[in-house]
């Protein structure tokens, strides 16, 4: 369903901090003409927790309208199981072709109410959902044993993995029923991720760089490891200067650089330091950004 690279846009603010609708439609169109597979509009690096539910709602409108031949996740989670509910109807009812959720985060459940939670979104819509795990912001990990039973539910279709426990990834890999998709989480971790059997990626990267996450996934997945590790080893000091800062100040600062929005994410997001500036500038100039 979401094989590939997908990106994880940034909601583009204007300078008095609205929401950028026309560099929001060029990011789209830029995507597009670079090869992206899938767009992702309001998760976690498009400031979702920021967004009031109307903003929510229209920015996955402007991507439903602008998109000519990608995919559209859209990013629907919540902490709360009826909240998540209602922004899956809405996003369903505009249209998308899936929904990324993340694991209910702060409040910590137990891995039968991780269970539970997905099991009333898939039951509340009819199109697939996609499972977020990232437990360095959630609080609580979804386990393997949990992410392969709900694998097994109707309308839960992949998860996006940012753990960063290659061995519980690989777990998930090995024993997943057939047509259920494993998508990387974590830029740095995808070339692995793909090696050991993964289907693809959920990008941040790709916001500055589509064309060479989605030529390295797609290398990936005909087989031509070889070079796609020359992308990825070419790709790797941007990997790691765009989380110099909580994700996703430095990713908005890089996207400001290239004229999509103001660069400046919302409170309690802070800009980018002068120092984090000092580490990401040479890496943006030396990539052509």
């Amino acid at each position: 369903m979401f094989r590939g690279t997908a990106t994880a846009i940034i909601t583009p603010f204007t300078k008095d901090n609205r929401v950028d609708e026309e560099a929001l439609i060029r990011l789209v169109e830029f995507q597009e003409r670079n090869g992206i597979d899938t767009i992702v509009p309001c998760g976690s690096t498009g400031e979702s927790a920021m967004l009031s539910h109307d903003e929510h709602i229209r920015v996955i409108e402007i991507v439903v309208d602008n998109v000519k031949k990608a995919k559209v996740m859209a990013g629907a989670g919540s902490n709360s199981t009826s909240e998540a509910v209602m922004l899956s109807k809405r996003s369903e009812d505009l249209g998308v072709d899936g929904l990324l959720s993340i694991s209910p985060y702060y409040v910590k459940p137990t891995q039968e109410g991780i269970y539970q939670h997905f099991k009333a979104i898939a039951e509340s819509v009819n199109i697939p959902v996609v499972v977020y795990n990232i437990p360095g912001r959630t609080g609580s990990n979804i386990t393997a044993d949990t992410m392969l039973r709900m694998a097994e539910m109707d309308g839960i279709c992949a998860v996006k993995e940012a753990s960063g426990n290659l061995d519980q990834i690989n777990e998930i890999i090995k024993r997943r029923p057939k047509g259920f998709e494993v998508l990387s989480g974590d830029d740095s971790l995808t070339l692995q991720l793909m090696r050991n059997g993964g289907d693809g990626v959920v990008s941040v990267t790709s916001n500055c760089l589509p064309d060479r996450m989605s030529k390295m996934v797609n290398l990936l997945l005909k087989g031509d490891d070889k070079a796609a590790e020359e992308i990825h080893n070419g790709m790797l000091p941007l990997f790691d200067s765009l989380f110099v800062e909580t994700n996703p100040i430095p990713i908005k600062y890089a996207m400001g650089r290239l004229g999509y929005g103001s660069g400046i994410p919302r409170l309690p997001l802070t800009p980018i330091t002068e120092e984090g500036k000092r580490k990401l500038d040479p890496v943006l100039d030396k990539m052509g950004l």
